[in-house]
């Protein structure tokens, strides 16, 4: 199995990325936009279409907010890997920062490099989501840690 490990600082608290994050349904309204073009619930699974017309399905394995970690696998779609889970998490950074973890495994591991490759797009595209979101969210026109990058 191959796995693809993402983890990057957000300038938001983890209260503000888990807002985002535990919206399960609404991915490309909050926590993708652009990234993912539509997201659809029903029941325990949404259907996620990717800008790049890739069509997923997607069940509810965990939501928890102890933890502020939601983790899910794919059931469907044009996406066809033997096995694929991920899990997306808000970890607390000493100060007041985010970590955010996004951890996926897939099968046959020859598609863990353009899984890769879309990780890393959509990290880029879920950390200046979550900014944006934290900064509106504080009312204020500077997020809400300043950080060297």
């Amino acid at each position: 199995m191959a796995s693809v490990h993402k983890e990057f600082l957000v300038d938001a608290t983890p209260d503000q990325v888990w807002d985002v994050l535990r919206d399960f349904g609404a991915v490309h309204e909050r926590l993708a936009p652009g990234f993912v073009t539509d997201t659809r619930l029903d029941a325990d699974t949404r259907t996620v279409t990717f800008a790049d017309g890739t069509v997923v399905a997607e069940r509810l394995v965990d939501l928890d907010p102890v933890n502020r970690r939601v983790a899910y696998t794919v059931v469907g779609g044009s996406l066809h890997p033997s096995h694929h889970n991920a899990w997306m998490q808000a970890l607390p950074e000493a100060d007041g920062r985010t970590l955010f973890v996004w951890h996926t495994d897939v099968l046959p591991e020859p598609l863990a490099a353009s899984m890769a490759e879309s990780v890393d797009h959509g990290a880029t595209v879920i950390r200046a989501a979550l900014e944006a979101a934290a900064t509106r969210s504080t009312g204020m026109g500077e997020p809400v840690h300043e950080t060297a990058r």
